[in-house]
């Protein structure tokens, strides 16, 4: 072990494209609470017109945007989605009164490709930039 006091949070970029399967069962072992940056997937693959989203959506009378959080939150992943409008923060408050079933799971499934295409942490040189910026 190199450290004396585990995380209790460990927040990673989590939503349908990048689900993060294997991360969260090793979080789990190990008692850290995944907390989901980008649950959105900063609007990438198209994630508001996804035909497969859309009508999970539409089948339980929801948003694609209330969608991906629910289906971070029924993973045990915590969602905090960012937004400057009221209007979507109601929006994403409202994901409490639904639940996706197995089949909608499953559906969701396949859509994750397994890699980031918003901040790979493998880059060695995307890192260093980020550690010069600010400085």
């Amino acid at each position: 072990m190199n450290v004396r006091v585990l995380p209790a949070v460990n927040q990673i970029e989590c939503h349908p494209f990048y689900q993060r399967s294997k991360d969260l069962e090793v979080m789990k072992e190990f008692n850290a609470a995944p907390m989901a940056w980008a649950p959105f997937a900063e609007g990438g693959h198209d994630i508001w017109n996804n035909p497969v989203l859309k009508a999970i959506a539409e089948k339980h009378g929801k948003t694609v945007a209330q969608v991906a959080l629910h289906w971070n939150i029924q993973r045990g992943v915590i969602v905090i989605p960012k937004s400057v409008h009221a209007d979507r923060m109601i929006e994403n408050m409202d994901v409490w009164d639904f639940e996706l079933d197995t089949d909608d799971m499953e559906k969701i499934a396949p859509l994750d490709t397994g890699k980031t295409e918003i901040f790979d942490h493998y880059d060695i040189n995307l890192v260093k930039l980020c550690n010069t910026i600010g400085r």
